[in-house]
């Protein structure tokens, strides 16, 4: 296995950053906005542990240029009404170069607008939401994943081609912005095949940071033709418990979840109900053999050791890979000087198979799907073909 010095330096190489000594000329200050407690704090955790563990490793290597990256994460609960004045905080009074790896559509919707008005970054959003997604781009809005769209309609694509027709597919999503992006990219997907009766398919939706699904499941138990499958937009302890509930009503149910639910919680909650649920994620697995999987795995085993490897962490430390390339690219450390410079990638080399490129007209980094199937306690990649 290449050791973490030696990826680093690899790394550090190709974005052309210049590791001088152990002594700092100054710090990069960046911030992050996200779940730390609530319901959907395990996202926000893991999101935060890879974001530190790669900018650890950077600082151990003497930093981007001299530079030390100072890391301030600040917690929102996943509730809008606390994330908007935490960016405000990060851009006025911590003075932050950019804030890397918030968490959550809803909150996306209040912190996007304040990146835009007070021209500070915001890249790497732990969310798929078309809200972040313009055309063009917003300038101060730049992200790694592919959408949600775009998880939802593999789902789509791949289920019909399985022999499951488009009115046996059900919906169970969180009633808010988050819930709406994967659904409109699943009825989208859905009409591109041909198949427009959407508003007939059975739709069951919950209260963001509750479990309270009941009402949800009603209205799918309800639904004109029995589904076989069922498209999930939501977090991991709704989602769990949706699923435990649904198990006692439907028999050989495909239950498919898109990246943002959190595929560890939802395994551990899950428990002997995990069997065959479907997460599409949008890094590899965890434990592949790719070069830039086998270093994260180090580096956290190194900067984290109480943390386990996961599919959340895996995002921020990639995020912070492209982040740390881009600000070595930039011509100035300003906030308007990182945005530069993270338009000047073309094709950097991760380590995951996904080349970067980012310019003023494209502003996100990977449209790539990885599907994956719980087997034995355990997440799988999933071959389409076998729901055939």
């Amino acid at each position: 296995m290449v050791g973490v010095k030696s990826v680093l330096t690899s790394l550090i190489a190709s974005a052309a950053v210049l590791v001088v000594g152990s002594s700092y000329a100054a710090d990069i200050k960046v911030g992050m906005s996200a779940a730390l407690t609530g319901p959907a704090s395990a996202l926000g955790i893991a999101v935060k542990n890879g974001i530190e563990t790669y900018f650890d490793e950077v600082n151990a290597a003497g930093g981007i240029n001299g530079n030390k990256l100072v890391f301030t994460p600040l917690d929102d609960g996943y509730e809008p009404a606390k994330a908007a004045p935490n960016m405000k905080q990060l851009i006025s009074q911590d003075s932050v170069l950019a804030v890397l790896g918030n968490v959550g559509t809803p909150t996306a919707v209040v912190t996007v607008p304040i990146a835009n008005e007070d021209k500070t970054l915001l890249f790497g959003a732990y969310t798929g939401a078309g809200v972040l997604r313009k055309s063009p781009p917003d300038r101060y809005v730049i992200n790694y994943r592919a959408s949600y769209a775009e998880e939802t309609a593999a789902m789509v694509k791949n289920l019909l081609a399985s022999g499951i027709k488009p009115e046996e597919i059900a919906f169970f999503t969180q009633n808010d912005g988050y819930g709406d992006a994967g659904f409109n990219g699943a009825v989208a997907a859905l009409k591109a095949e041909g198949f427009n009766d959407t508003d007939k398919l059975a739709h069951g939706r919950y209260t963001r940071n509750t479990t309270n699904v009941e009402q949800a499941l009603g209205t799918i138990l309800d639904a004109a033709v029995e589904p076989k499958a069922i498209i999930m937009v939501g977090a991991y302890a709704p989602c769990a418990e949706f699923i435990r509930q649904a198990k006692q009503d439907f028999d050989d149910m495909l239950f498919l979840n898109v990246s943002f639910v959190g595929s560890l919680p939802l395994l551990k909650a899950l428990g002997d109900d995990a069997e065959g649920v479907i997460v599409t994620q949008v890094v590899p697995h965890y434990e592949s053999d790719l070069p830039g999987v086998e270093a994260y795995r180090k580096a956290l085993a190194k900067y984290k050791p109480n943390a386990q490897p996961d599919f959340v962490s895996l995002e921020g430390y990639l995020l912070a890979k492209i982040f740390v390339a881009g600000a070595a690219k930039a011509p100035s450390l300003t906030r308007e000087g990182v945005i530069d410079g993270l338009e000047k990638l073309n094709s950097l080399d991760i380590g995951i198979g996904v080349p970067i490129t980012y310019s003023s007209t494209q502003h996100q980094a990977s449209h790539k799907v990885w599907p994956t199937i719980i087997r034995n306690g355990r997440y799988e990649a999933l071959d389409w073909a076998t729901l055939r």
